[in-house]
């Protein structure tokens, strides 16, 4: 059978997450469990990465987000009140209807309890809401955020990170008044777009899709799907939902509406992001290649504020203790210090090593040689160019930081 050039573009970053540490195969060595991924070092980094870059600019940034990390296993009465238990299906490949959510007992012997792996984040904020008022007394519009994991026993899981049985969720409800939906329902798809751009997308395969009525949700007045042109197909990559009152009205909470003098159950705008695919397709959109020196190489062009390193520091040769111990005490000390994402490495030669940071995504590669020793300059290599430049060991702090600005 032939493979497309799709297919190998996904064979291509598969192979290199798992040789370069970034998502390992889960339960590998006793023949994996599908469905499910590990994380490797530099996965770990790009995940906390782009975590903190949605948490900085959709909480810390703003005064009218509220954190919160709820457990994972709730009250079965949740799971019945939001109409998961009933209504959470998916069809079987014979045609029978599934409930995707895993069960769990909580308790012992005749006192267990069947509960649920949450199947979303939502529900978790939603059940939080009176206690969010409660310690908070914020006033119309304000939402609750929330980054967690969430569990579905996917029938068919397939095309990677795309559809997994364990993946992580980065949602906000954003509480309104029923009249201001349609204005905060334009305003969050822009907040969405221009964190897509923020985290180094590739706009160009994102498109937007109205979701028909006969499709949507059942909670849902109106939901838009930010769809991706990933190699296997244009497929959902991010939900943005107007659940009207359905969540508050079904748990049968109010909130006091000072501004109107009464109570109502606030509307509810849903911006709904998932971390596992916000990666894929970010590793689709950097995946290059070009060619240097008559040999193909592949890099990836992290933003350096996503990259899971941001610069690495190797003395040109590791068996000259004087490159060394300058390199380590002058460079490499300090950076790690400053910046933490900043990683050594004196394995091979120095083309090899460029490689093996080009196929990490690190930007900036820097290089101490015998030059450094007598005018306390070294080599800075670019990582999407390979040009070169010498700079002052003084200046490469400030030369850093304002590239990950």
């Amino acid at each position: 059978m032939k493979t497309n050039g799709n297919d190998k573009l996904m064979e291509k970053i598969v192979s290199l997450c798992k040789r370069r540490g970034f998502v390992f195969p889960g339960s590998e060595i006793y023949g994996g469990l599908a469905g499910t991924y590990d994380w490797g070092h530099f996965g770990v980094a790009l995940k906390n990465n782009l975590k903190q870059s949605w948490w900085k600019k959709f909480v810390d940034a703003r005064q009218d987000i509220y954190g919160i990390d709820a457990a994972i296993i709730m009250n079965p009465k949740v799971w019945e009140a939001s109409g998961h238990v009933a209504g959470f299906l998916d069809p079987t490949p014979d045609g029978k209807q599934f409930n995707v959510m895993f069960k769990t007992q909580v308790g012992a012997g005749e006192e267990a309890v069947v509960s649920y792996l949450r199947p979303e984040t939502a529900q978790g904020m939603f059940v939080n809401f009176k206690n969010t008022v409660d310690a908070f007394h914020p006033k119309l519009p304000f939402g609750m955020a929330q980054i967690g994991k969430a569990f579905r026993n996917e029938i068919a899981p397939r095309d990677f990170l795309f559809r997994q049985r364990e993946f992580e969720q980065m949602e906000i409800e954003y509480f309104i008044r029923s009249e201001d939906w349609e204005k905060y329902f334009e305003y969050w798809k822009g907040e969405m777009l221009s964190w897509m751009e923020d985290i180094g997308l590739d706009m160009g395969k994102v498109h937007e899709l109205e979701v028909p009525d006969a499709e949507r949700a059942h909670y849902s007045k109106r939901t838009i799907d930010f769809e991706f042109d990933f190699p296997f197909g244009r497929k959902e990559l991010f939900g943005l939902a107007y659940r009207t009152d359905f969540d508050l009205n079904t748990h049968k909470l109010e909130y006091i509406d000072e501004e109107k003098g009464e109570k109502i159950a606030p509307h509810v705008i849903e911006p709904s992001m998932g971390v596992d695919r916000a990666i894929l397709s970010l590793l689709i959109s950097v995946y290059a290649e070009d060619e240097k020196s008559g040999e193909v190489r592949s890099y990836l062009k992290f933003k350096p504020n996503i990259a899971p390193v941001i610069a690495c520091v190797s003395p040109l040769l590791k068996n000259k203790p004087e490159l060394v111990e300058y390199a380590n005490t002058k460079i490499f000390a300090p950076l790690k210090s400053e910046f933490g994402r900043v990683m050594w490495d004196d394995n091979g030669n120095i083309g090899k090593r460029y490689r093996r940071q080009d196929e990490i995504g690190t930007p900036f590669c820097i290089v101490i040689d015998f030059d450094t020793l007598s005018d306390d300059t070294v080599t800075v290599r670019d990582r999407d160019t390979a040009d070169q430049e010498r700079i002052k060991v003084a200046d490469i702090k400030k030369y850093i930081s304002g590239k990950i600005q």
